[in-house]
């Protein structure tokens, strides 16, 4: 699971993304803030239209810790949460083909 930010009609959003080990997209959410509450509606998201995972690779975002967290509390699970810079590659890199489309042009015009 991991974000990043893309134009949008001229304001930038965080585009939360999740991908499984296959490099599948699991699920997606644009939002304008990243805080607890944003990745708490991505994870529920996520969650909903996917199973609850055994693990999940994150960057060092405490908003996104704290949403996790709450997640396992809230569902009694047990999901391992790892928080180290190479294991979030797969999604990092996903991030790539989204970039190399935007940055060319000034932004996606809507949704």
């Amino acid at each position: 699971m991991d974000e990043t930010y893309i134009k949008i009609k001229g304001t930038y959003k965080y585009l939360y993304r999740a991908v499984e080990k296959k490099e599948n997209t699991i699920d997606f959410l644009l939002t304008d803030k990243r805080d607890k509450s944003a990745a708490m509606s991505f994870f529920k998201k996520a969650i909903n239209n996917s199973d609850m995972p055994e693990k999940a690779a994150m960057d060092k975002s405490g908003a996104n810790k704290a949403a996790i967290d709450q997640i396992i509390k809230d569902n009694d699970a047990s999901i391992v949460v790892r928080q180290i810079k190479y294991l979030n590659n797969i999604v990092e890199q996903d991030h790539r083909a989204v970039k190399r489309i935007t940055k060319p042009m000034p932004g996606f015009k809507s949704i």
